[in-house]
């Protein structure tokens, strides 16, 4: 049920969460592996960049801002719980940072996993002194109104991938993650077989065999080597 309002300026109710077990498998996993093992989709873009240096891992509790406007992302540091990552889309804003020091301080003491945003943020060292994981597109003074409208828990599109509230995300310094709610079982399992299929290749590579057998084969296919 979501709390009185209408489509554009709401606030909808978290989805179950995932099993605190399984949430914690995906943490220390590269987010490159991650992206590898959903087909090499479901990736931010390269614009969405850590600002403060840690890593995250946490479940989606997803911002849609009116541009210039950060109203549902103080509510949403409310509505989230401990580990969980602020995403926040700001509708192609890069100069109202949505997100600063002040705002770090109310995030850390509710344990909050960290913020994403397709958008601004500001006061990086403050933010970095307060070890909050922070990602985002850019950093600007510029400021910000707290009007709205906006939303809480929709879906959201966020550095070029879909977000939905309680999927996984997981950030690095290569960058995002999304990993779908209802997928996240599944991934796990193929990021294990790839984690596998690459501590076999690391050890070929230390017993001398450098170079893979079919770059050589797809060469000869395509006529390129004879």
């Amino acid at each position: 049920m979501a709390i009185p309002g209408k489509p554009g300026f709401r606030i909808l109710t978290s989805p179950p969460r995932l099993g605190a077990d399984l949430l914690a498998r995906f943490r220390g996993l590269a987010s490159s592996n991650v992206a590898d093992a959903m087909g090499r989709f479901g990736f931010m873009d390269a614009g969405m960049q850590s600002r403060s240096g840690f890593p995250l891992c946490g479940l989606a509790v997803t911002v849609q801002c009116r541009p210039a406007d950060n109203l549902m992302v103080h509510k949403a540091l409310q509505v989230a719980t401990p580990g969980d990552i602020v995403v926040v889309s700001t509708c192609g804003n890069t100069t109202s940072a949505v997100f600063g020091e002040l705002m770090c301080h109310t995030a850390a003491a509710a344990k909050l996993g960290g913020i994403v945003v397709d958008g601004a943020i500001r006061d990086v060292a403050g933010i970095t002194r307060l070890g909050m994981p922070a990602f985002s597109r850019t950093v600007c003074p510029g400021s910000c109104d707290k009007d709205g409208p906006g939303e809480i828990n929709v879906p959201i599109s966020c550095g070029g991938t879909v977000v939905a509230p309680g999927d996984i995300v997981v950030g690095d310094a290569d960058g995002i993650a999304v990993v779908p709610r209802e997928n996240a079982a599944e991934v796990l399992e193929l990021v294990a077989q790839l984690m596998d299929r690459e501590t076999k290749r690391i050890a070929e590579i230390g017993e001398g065999k450098l170079f893979k057998a079919e770059i050589d084969d797809t060469l000869r296919k395509r006529g390129v080597i004879a």
